[in-house]
């Protein structure tokens, strides 16, 4: 039975690799070069031009703009890209090499998490999670691990510092800082881990509160260290009058989000949140229900008795219970933010593997008698059913017909001769979206056709010209200025 049980795991386990390589392929060389992860790209480009950390501003404005608030991708990601970059590597596959690796991060992370939660199977499923969640859908995608997105290295960041906080708090706050500055939102994990540190102090009342406040601040301390240096970089090279405005900037961005009115409902972004898993809605919901009620039964049942071993798990368990609803709560309930589960996706990769796993843990933890240990193991078993097939779904949606890196590139030639041959140092899209990354990908800056600083420069759209055609290129057109 025992090598019966072997064989079956590393059937699974190597089904599961495959998987997980057939989406990242078609993430890293497939799958087209979209709008977001372009923009992002400007930054690194800019850099090594000797524009300084800045982006081409397309949503700012249209002109350089240097600690761009709408980047909200950060340093962590971006600086990696303008190292890759500066060894003459295409720029496509050096924007994406970089996020891939902290997908490969995350993935080891949760493997290492969840066997130190329930051993290899939990470590199997924690894995298999983020396979089967899928944040592709809506205009502002995550298509795949390649993505040059923060949201991602973000979820690296936080499974290593929870892997790492019982015995080395102090990194585990340093990693938390390095994913705020992956991705902002991230600060949204800072609670989860307050939280986990308070289970893991000893005493009981005011004793344990102030056992907490020792082992927090060396962590806390360290986690603001990334920001305060990308901070102290903006006021150097800003001054102090264009550090005062940059404030300004960011703050604003963080009361909208950048987004209008987007007027959403708690029931309209959990429906979206349910959607988002290659499986009925409701049949995602199901799962969830089953990991978070094993989740927190097996924490109420091992709370009082708690091993040393189980205050580790429980820890685990409580943080990421905490931490996807400060991500999931956040996100429902901001109004004004559109449906696009790709904002609480750092919390949904980094903690729900997690819950998961501790879900398989709480089985040990049920009672004998009366069947509660069936019934734990048939809903543990359905649980992992849902996720496998989740998964399953996901691979099978990378095929799906859908505009590809190849056809991008192959418009791209005869644009990027012309912008070559003219000398051509800016173009604008029209509209924002997929005229921003063929932009990019000619050399020329990007900017927003309607932007004041963009009036007389040429145009790049997907639509027919209304001006004069300088390149048709098909897919892809550029129009002189109106």
């Amino acid at each position: 039975m025992t090598r019966a049980r072997t064989v079956v795991f590393w059937a699974a386990a190597v089904a599961l690799l495959i998987g997980h390589v057939i989406v990242a392929w078609h993430s890293l060389v497939v799958w087209r070069f979209w709008e977001d992860e372009a923009f992002n790209l400007t930054v690194p480009l800019n850099l090594l031009d000797g524009l300084g950390y800045s982006s081409d501003g397309a949503l700012s404005g249209s002109t350089i703009t240097p600690f761009d608030p709408r980047i909200s991708t950060g340093p962590v990601v971006l600086l990696p890209v303008a190292a890759l970059l500066a060894t003459g590597m295409d720029p496509v596959l050096a924007a994406r090499l970089v996020p891939l690796a902290f997908w490969v991060a995350l993935l080891a992370g949760l493997a290492v998490i969840g066997r130190r939660i329930g051993g290899r199977w939990a470590a199997l499923l924690a894995v298999a999670v983020p396979l089967a969640f899928t944040a592709d859908a809506g205009f502002s995608p995550i298509q795949g691990p390649a993505d040059l997105l923060g949201e991602i290295p973000a979820a690296a960041l936080l499974v290593w510092a929870l892997t790492l906080l019982p015995r080395r708090a102090w990194l585990a706050g340093l990693l938390v800082g390095l994913a705020i500055q992956a991705k902002l939102i991230a600060a949204l994990a800072l609670p989860a881990f307050a939280i986990a540190l308070w289970v893991l102090s000893d005493g009981t009342g005011w004793a344990r509160v102030r056992d907490t406040l020792r082992r927090s601040w060396l962590p806390l301390l360290l986690a603001t260290v990334p920001t305060l240096l990308l901070e102290l970089g903006a006021l150097l090279s800003l001054g102090f009058s264009g550090y005062w405005q940059h404030v300004r900037d960011f703050a604003h961005f963080l009361r909208t989000g950048g987004q209008g009115d987007a007027a959403t409902t708690v029931l309209q972004k959990l429906g979206t949140l349910a959607d988002s898993w290659s499986l009925p809605g409701f049949v995602a919901v199901f799962g969830a229900v089953i990991a978070l009620g094993l989740a927190i039964t097996g924490i109420v049942r091992r709370w009082r008795d708690a091993s040393a071993a189980d205050r580790i798990v429980i820890a685990y368990a409580v943080a990421a219970i905490v931490g996807a609803l400060a991500f999931v709560g956040w996100w429902a309930t901001a109004s004004r933010l559109p449906l696009w589960v790709r904002h609480p996706a750092p919390g949904i990769l980094a903690f729900f593997p997690v819950i998961a796993a501790a879900a398989l843990w709480a089985v040990a933890a049920l009672p004998r008698r009366k069947g509660a240990r069936v019934i734990g193991i048939i809903a543990a078993s359905a649980l992992a059913a849902i996720i496998a097939g989740g998964g399953v779904a996901h691979v099978v949606s990378t095929y799906e017909p859908r505009t590809t890196l190849e056809s991008q590139r192959t418009a791209l030639v005869p644009l990027t001769a012309w912008v070559e041959a003219n000398d051509v140092e800016w173009l604008a899209a029209e509209p924002w979206g997929y005229a921003v990354a063929p932009i990019v990908l000619t050399g020329a800056h990007v900017g927003l056709f309607d932007a004041p600083a963009m009036a007389d420069v040429p145009r790049l759209t997907t639509q027919p010209c209304t001006t004069e055609t300088l390149v048709d290129a098909g897919q892809y057109r550029i129009c002189a200025a109106p």
